[in-house]
């Protein structure tokens, strides 16, 4: 990062009170070996390896790159890490407070570095998913020609935020969300280390628990509610971080759940049941004790989908689809704003009309194929396209339905064994009672007997 007279003042009053950042600043890794996480990204001869020097440049130089990811994930930290290991200019902009004049700016500096003194200039370009597509054509000569190695920043999907040109000058690197033990990692770390709360406070299994739900895979989230735990726990005179201070610091219950235990499968089974008996605010309340316990989104999703199916069917025909996209949707998005496509499935589900149809359809079906109640394709429907099926009598006597004024053909399609057994019986719910009409007449015009 280029220095000034303020940057200089406040590193320099860093070293001397380290404790004058903040934790999460303190703790940022100093090389890429510290990263927690992302370590697909950081393999021998990745992109960030070879932006710190380690591979050869010439024409094989290090090429621009985009970071995509949710926010804690260690976008920043990586572009720290190599400002602090390279022997490259760094220049940091933020696209909230830079603009093209900005851009410019770095660029004609870049240039002069370059013919002047040999020096390669690193742009680290932070959120650029808020620069107007003209202010990001602003930097496509510099990065085509390579005046500046461009590191930016996204948390929004580039392939809609990011111009095509830049996209496809640049590698899209993609970082995944922390895992708890990613987390868990980086707590223990900054307990211990000089640069972090250096033993001041200990952090018991429960109350650690419940910080990394409170991160849901953020490392800055996480850190700063340590850092403030902490600070409350010393002020008491405490040694170690209780529960009860972590909740009152970070003014979030505990929510009573364990995802790997029985309130995960009860909770979830209330949820279920909630929208079963179309109860939405109940339903509301079990789906926020997921989302503020911390549960996979796509678990939720996963649920949802088959509640659509098991107890709504037909009489919401709209049911099973909203269920899938909002399933995509949270595959997509992830929290925090997943919450939101959740809870408009889960509205949906717990208002529409309900059937389980479906459901006992398919349990009476397999229920008789489970019993042997299966018995020989009859040999009007059997395939008659290879030779020698019309000697066996295979497809003989097939009606073809579509010759039909009414599209229906009475013939048998079951087996013998089952020929007038009915499994589908729709209700008189919402748009299933359609259906329950449909049944009537085509049972009717097949020819079948009531069972």
């Amino acid at each position: 990062m280029e220095p000034d007279l303020f940057t200089a003042a406040a590193e320099e009053r860093q070293e001397k009170d380290p404790a004058a950042s903040p934790l999460a600043v303190r703790m940022r890794p100093r090389t890429l070996d510290e990263v927690v996480g992302q370590q697909h990204l950081l393999k021998p001869g990745s992109p960030l390896r070879r932006l710190v020097g380690e591979g050869a440049g010439g024409p094989a130089g290090p090429s621009s790159v985009i970071l995509w990811g949710p926010p804690g994930t260690g976008k920043t930290t990586l572009a720290y890490v190599v400002s602090k290991a390279t022997n490259k200019r760094f220049v940091e902009l933020s696209a909230i407070t830079a603009g093209v004049k900005e851009v410019r700016a770095v660029i004609d500096g870049a240039r002069r570095a370059t013919g002047g003194f040999g020096k390669e200039t690193v742009l680290f370009l932070d959120e650029i998913h808020r620069f107007s597509k003209a202010q990001q054509d602003s930097l496509l000569p510099a990065v085509e020609n390579r005046w500046v190695t461009l590191i930016a920043a996204t948390t929004e999907n580039p392939y809609f935020s990011v111009i095509s040109p830049l996209l496809s000058r640049s590698l899209l690197l993609t970082l995944e969300p922390l895992t708890d033990d990613d987390v868990r990692g980086l707590l223990k770390r900054a307990l211990t280390d000089e640069r972090g709360l250096r033993d001041a406070v200990a952090l018991p299994d429960d109350t650690e628990d419940h910080l990394l739900r409170i991160a849901g895979g953020d490392a800055r989230r996480a850190l700063t509610a340590l850092e403030a735990a902490a600070g409350a726990a010393l002020d008491k005179g405490e040694s170690e971080i209780s529960l009860q201070t972590l909740e009152q610091t970070v003014d979030r219950a505990a929510v009573k759940y364990d995802r790997d235990g029985d309130q995960h499968y009860d909770v979830a089974s209330a949820l279920i049941k909630s929208i079963r008996g179309s109860d939405v605010d109940a339903a509301l309340h079990y789906l926020a004790r997921m989302i503020e316990a911390g549960e996979d989104p796509r678990f939720i999703a996963r649920r949802l989908m088959i509640s659509a199916s098991e107890d709504i069917g037909l009489a919401d025909p709209n049911a099973l689809p909203t269920a899938v996209a909002a399933a995509q949707a949270v595959a997509m998005i992830g929290f925090p704003e997943a919450a939101l496509t959740l809870s408009h499935a889960t509205i949906a589900l717990a208002l529409a009309p309900k059937s389980n149809a479906a459901t006992t359809a398919i349990g009476a079906a397999l229920d008789d194929v489970r019993k042997g109640q299966a018995g020989p394709v009859p040999p009007h429907l059997r395939d008659g396209h290879y030779k020698g099926a019309a000697k066996l009598g295979h497809a003989q006597g097939y009606v073809f339905p579509h010759d039909l004024p009414e599209g229906i053909a009475q013939q048998q399609y079951a087996p013998d064994a089952l020929k007038d057994r009915e499994y589908y019986a729709p209700t008189r719910h919402g748009a299933e009672a359609r259906n329950a009409d449909a049944v009537e007449w085509t049972r009717k015009h097949l020819g079948r007997k009531r069972s």
